[in-house]
């Protein structure tokens, strides 16, 4: 009985720290998408795409609204600033870290040393264009589009921006150009469907296999680096 408590206790900590972890990361977009753009989502597409992604992950709304009144305060001194940054996790898996930082030194040694601690290296800004293309994601909950045929939805979506489409038991996800993603966003929008939740993910174009043992030490190299207090984001092309 006590091991079982323990590791359903380990269990919730561990979904706990991933709550706190994404509430952090969706506070810090909405203070720059209010610094960029002004506190009223009606006017600031970013904030509004911000708002719908962090309750998507059931953020409260008390700490959503607190922190578009805390950026948007003149007495706020916090400016965060979106710093990518590229290197090799070992067996040669490509590793884009996004981070959002008050700090970028900081920053900068930190992610270094996730790497270095991990069996990678950081490497420089652009080295991984060729593995990645950035993206616009859109993702929709399969129960929201009620009677909806994915194929009729597919066709009439290609002429606004569809580049590709995949479905898992819940959700169908939108793939777009980087470039196209606000329009396609608003045309989905404009036809009444309900979005769970959108992003620009870079999507791998190529993807290394390895062992069961080599994707340990990758993946212990993601741990770290999704453990780190600036890291907003992490994408990787291990298969």
């Amino acid at each position: 009985m006590g091991r079982v408590f323990e590791k359903r206790k380990h269990t919730m900590f561990a979904r706990f720290d991933r709550m706190a972890k994404q509430f952090t990361r969706y506070g810090k977009e909405i203070a720059i998408a209010v610094k960029q753009g002004g506190p009223n989502p009606d006017y600031n597409p970013k904030l509004r795409t911000v708002i719908q992604n962090a309750k998507a992950v059931n953020m409260p709304k008390d700490r959503v609204d607190a922190a578009i009144k805390r950026a948007s305060s003149k007495s706020d001194s916090e400016n965060y600033e979106e710093v990518r940054f590229e290197g090799y996790a070992p067996h040669g898996v490509g590793v884009l870290v996004e981070t959002a930082t008050d700090n970028n030194t900081r920053t900068v040694a930190n992610v270094r040393m996730h790497f270095n601690k991990g069996g990678g290296a950081m490497g420089k800004t652009g080295a991984l264009d060729f593995i990645f293309t950035r993206k616009g994601v859109i993702k929709i909950a399969i129960i929201s589009l009620g009677v909806r045929d994915l194929d009729d939805l597919e066709l009439a979506l290609i002429d606004c921006g569809l580049e590709d489409i995949a479905t898992d038991d819940d959700y169908v996800y939108l793939y777009s150009d980087f470039s196209a993603f606000g329009q396609f966003q608003k045309h989905i929008e404009d036809q009444g469907i309900e979005i769970t939740s959108s992003e620009l993910q870079y999507i791998p174009n190529t993807f290394v296999d390895v062992n069961d043992d080599q994707a340990k030490e990758v993946l212990d190299l993601i741990d770290r680096l999704e453990g780190d207090d600036d890291v907003q984001n992490v994408y990787h092309n291990l298969r």
